[in-house]
Order: C-alpha cells, then structure tokens, then sequence
C-alpha cells in the first residue's frame, strides 16, 4: 500500500464570456491545467513527485485570476502542456498499484473524476480517496471549519518550502502535513468524520443561532443560494417564506444575507458551501436573530461596500423584480 498527495490547478471561464456558454457533454466545474503528486509509503515517509501542465481543450483562455493565483500562463500551457487524457495516463502508470489518494479538501477529486469523465477516461482506479483535511481536524481540534493548508502548516509548525497554489508545491506541504498524522487511525475513523463534517455545526452553541439545517444536491452556488433564499427560506416561528435581502460574501465559501418574515421580522441567514464528491454541492444553512453578532457583521460589511456597488446591486434587484412580474 502507498498514498498519494494529489493536489490540481483549474481553469475557469469568465462568467458571461462565451467560453462560459459552452456545452459541453459533461457538466465541469473546472478544467484542470495541472496536477502534481507526491508519493508517500505506507510507514509514512515522503517519496518521489509528479507534475505536468494540461493544455485545456475547453477553456482555453486562461481566466486573469488563475493566471494570477497560480503564476501560470497561456504560453506555458501552449508551450509545456499535454493533452489531458495522455497525462492522465501517465499520472497512473507513475502512481503504480495499490494505491490510496490524499487530497486537502474534497474539490480535487471531484473535478478530477469530472475531467475524466469529459475525456471518457476511466476514473475507477482512484476510488480510494480520502480527504486529509477531515483526519488533520479529527486529530487536531476536532473542529470541521475547513481549514487553509497555510493554517494547517502553521498548526504544525510547517515552514512554507514550495509556492503556494502551484499543484506539487500545495501536494508537498500536503504530504509533509500527512506523515505527522496517523492515517491508518484517520481512515478508519473517517466515516465518523466525514459525517461530522457534513453536519457542519461544530457541536457546540453557536452565539445567536436558533436554527441548523443541511442541504444536499445543488449544481452550483447559484442555485444553492436561490433555494436558500426561497423555497428554503422559512420564518422559524411561522415556517412561511421570507423575503431575503442581498447575499453578502464571506471567506471559506460562505454567504450571509438578511431575510425578513413580515409577522416576526428580521432572520439573518448564513450559507456554507461545500463541494461533495459527485459534483454537487451541499448547503450547512445557520440561521440568526436580527441582533445577534452574526446580523451586525452583516450591516456592518454593507455599510463598507462602496456607494457605485450599492447602486449596482440596487438597480439588479429592481430588474430582477421586474422580470419575475413579467412572467
């Protein structure tokens, strides 16, 4: 038995350009640029590595903000890349047999088995998969906040060595993180973990919070949110729908926005998102009361947004509205 670190870089288009309206035959939430990997033996000890660049065939013009992010560039993709499916061929005759996948959160192996999919590659060999984030919480803190891999690393007093948001260089951080970690005791208890992780609650009082749900099954934040700020979103006394306000942004794939039941006011609803392993993403919905600390933070970012994106967000809505009456 051997594990594998895998860590990957995506590519995503811009939203309106017409890359994003691509259909493709299967639905991606990224098209990988690349991969890099670690080996690690089963007595925990680093070995050798992998990385290659992807030339994309879908997205080919590289997003502004992953080129910034990962310090990647078009001409290296055009230079130094290989097509997806003749790396991914290469990635497992390196990786050998017998082999158990490390990722540092759950995106990568969904977008990986995604990928693959598109290509018709088979993606059976990588089923043993576990996300090391959920053992290093479980034997750290015991929380299920997720986690940067700059917050781990510091937990363990890790020296960054490598560039951050680079495939081989967030995979080696990962697999150093790994070998302080019991990962046979992590794997057998990661059905515990990963459950506790999905209630994604933390176990404890929350200051303010009156109510806790988990959502399943939603394409993408889009959707996530609109059911979160419709048919999802019931007054806790009355159960009838609130009308939400505007979805406020929060580090850690979290949203928060003001909603309002016209008998018993004022709720602030809080939304994580957390990508699950088909693709889908699932919902830890938190609701507050109007004076809880959670609501002023909320006010308290509104007040901060500059004047222009307030009379942008402003007009949106009226259009939205407007829209909605016509229908």
């Amino acid at each position: 038995m051997q594990f594998i670190v895998l860590d990957m870089e995506w590519n995503q288009p811009w939203p309106g350009s017409p890359s994003s309206q691509k259909v493709l035959p299967v639905q991606i939430h990224g098209e990988i640029i690349q991969i890099g990997a670690v080996r690690v033996s089963a007595d925990q000890v680093i070995g050798d590595e992998y990385q290659q660049l992807i030339l994309p065939k879908y997205y080919r013009r590289l997003n502004k903000r992953v080129s910034s992010l990962t310090g990647i560039k078009e001409a290296q993709l055009r230079e130094q890349g290989k097509p997806f499916p003749q790396v991914i061929e290469e990635f497992r005759r390196w990786c050998g047999e017998d082999c158990i996948f490390l990722t540092w959160g759950f995106d990568d192996i969904g977008i990986l088995k995604e990928n693959m999919e598109l290509h018709g590659v088979d993606h059976s060999w990588i089923s043993r998969w576990y996300n090391a984030q959920l053992i290093f919480n479980a034997q750290t803190d015991g929380s299920t906040a997720q986690k940067a891999l700059k917050t781990a690393m510091a937990i363990f007093e890790i020296e960054p060595s490598r560039p951050a948001h680079d495939a081989l260089g967030d995979a080696y951080h990962t697999a150093i993180i790994c070998t302080r970690l019991d990962l046979r005791r992590g794997m057998e208890e990661y059905g515990k973990a990963k459950q506790k992780h999905e209630d994604g609650f933390h176990g404890a009082d929350i200051p303010g919070c009156i109510g806790r749900k988990v959502f399943h099954g939603y394409a993408d934040k889009d959707a996530a949110l609109k059911a979160m700020g419709s048919k999802e979103n019931l007054c806790p006394l009355c159960k009838k729908k609130m009308r939400p306000s505007r979805w406020v942004s929060q580090p850690g794939h979290r949203y928060m926005t003001m909603s309002k039941c016209s008998k018993h006011g004022e709720f602030l609803v809080r939304a994580r998102l957390v990508r699950e392993e088909d693709g889908t993403l699932r919902v830890s919905r938190l609701l507050y009361t109007s004076d809880s600390e959670a609501a002023a933070s909320y006010r308290a970012k509104l007040e901060r947004m500059p004047p222009e994106k307030k009379r942008t967000l402003f007009w949106k809505k009226r259009a939205k509205k407007a829209a909605e009456r016509q229908r």
